[in-house]
């Protein structure tokens, strides 16, 4: 499975959040499988979020997508952005 990472600060944590969970039919709807949305222990305003996809053309899309860089225009969210494709996964 492909994933699409965006790494970043925002100002307000409260009102990324409101408007990241207000897009989650979006990005159902173009392909997410689900994501995970990490705060860094010692600046909680520096966020990573791992949002699995189907395929990583659809991740593409979506993250390129005019309407993506609006929403994060909104929340105050310049996220560097990376597409990821799993190497290997640990064996316990």
């Amino acid at each position: 499975m492909p994933y699409l990472m965006f790494r970043g600060k925002v100002g307000d944590y409260g009102k990324w959040r409101s408007i990241f969970d207000e897009r989650r039919a979006i990005r159902k709807a173009a392909g997410s499988k689900g994501d995970s949305v990490f705060r860094n222990a010692d600046n909680p305003n520096e966020l990573v979020i791992l949002v699995e996809w189907d395929d990583l053309k659809k991740a593409r899309e979506y993250a390129q997508s005019g309407d993506l860089k609006k929403a994060q225009e909104r929340a105050g969210f310049k996220p560097e952005t990376y597409f990821l494709e799993v190497a290997e996964k640990p064996t316990t």
